[in-house]
């Protein structure tokens, strides 16, 4: 399973070389087969961008993953997200830079939406879940609710992520959307599969965290992205429960609604 967070192992320079070449193409695109959002749309959506990440070899680069806003100063997202030197899930204050935006679409206009630091870290024991705490909380934005049901088999679920349309590509500055099934529940984890607009609608490099929510006119979160294969694919993707860990998340996050 391909973790979602960042592009394969290089080095900085060819990292930079390779985004350069890639938006000289054409304008970033999240999420795999899947349809731009419209402002105001996921107004709990969360971008996650991360500066000066170090590896154990010393080289540093930056990446990116998705996120939730689940309470005015908290937002939950993929462990996997936050990490040491060696790759390994790490909690506490985070190692490196760390900035949520939120409350926009697309990060185009620098003035557009909210912007706040990520400051602390807590990792769940159960699955790839992390919630991260900001440094100031975010007014005017609703927090989108846990859930605390089983996800059942043939159930629709809404995703949204700033990841990329292929696993070597950049992560977006447009807010990109589409449906899934769920195709298999597990103890910590829920597979699904495309559904909307196109049967390989999926998750892509930088999705990692990216929230799974019901429809309807009040959603709430069912899982967030973890990791699948190479997309766009037609293959099962695993994202972790919510339900599971809503007990945790309750007794961590001091502001949850």
């Amino acid at each position: 399973m391909r973790l979602r967070r960042s592009l394969p192992a290089v080095s900085a320079a060819a990292t930079a070389s390779m985004t350069v070449a890639v938006l000289g193409a054409s304008p970033a695109a999240g999420i795999a087969q899947g349809v731009a959002a419209e402002e105001g749309q996921f107004p709990f959506a969360v971008q996650l961008r991360f500066a000066d990440t170090t590896r154990s070899d010393g080289t540093v680069y930056d990446s990116a993953c998705s996120g939730v806003l689940i309470s005015p100063t908290w937002v939950m997202t993929a462990g996997h997200c936050f990490h040491d030197d060696d790759g390994d899930r790490a909690g506490g204050a985070p190692a490196y830079t760390a900035v949520a935006r939120l409350g926009t679409a697309s990060t185009t206009d620098p003035a557009a939406g909210v912007t706040r630091s990520v400051v602390w870290v807590e990792q769940s024991g159960s699955n790839d879940v992390a919630v991260a705490r900001l440094d100031a909380p975010v007014d005017g934005l609703t927090p989108l609710p846990l859930s605390t049901e089983e996800p059942a088999e043939g159930q629709l679920l809404s995703f949204a992520g700033w990841g990329a349309t292929t696993s070597d590509g950049p992560w977006s500055d447009q807010l990109y959307w589409g449906q899934v099934e769920v195709g298999a529940v597990r103890s910590t984890t829920v597979a699904v599969e495309g559904h909307w607009p196109a049967p390989d609608t999926s998750a892509c490099a930088y999705d990692s965290g990216a929230p799974y929510t019901t429809g309807g006119a009040s959603p709430v979160l069912v899982s967030v992205e973890s990791g699948g294969p190479v997309c766009p694919h037609r293959s099962q993707e695993t994202t972790a429960r919510v339900d599971v860990v809503a007990g945790w998340v309750d007794g961590v996050v001091d502001d949850l609604p």
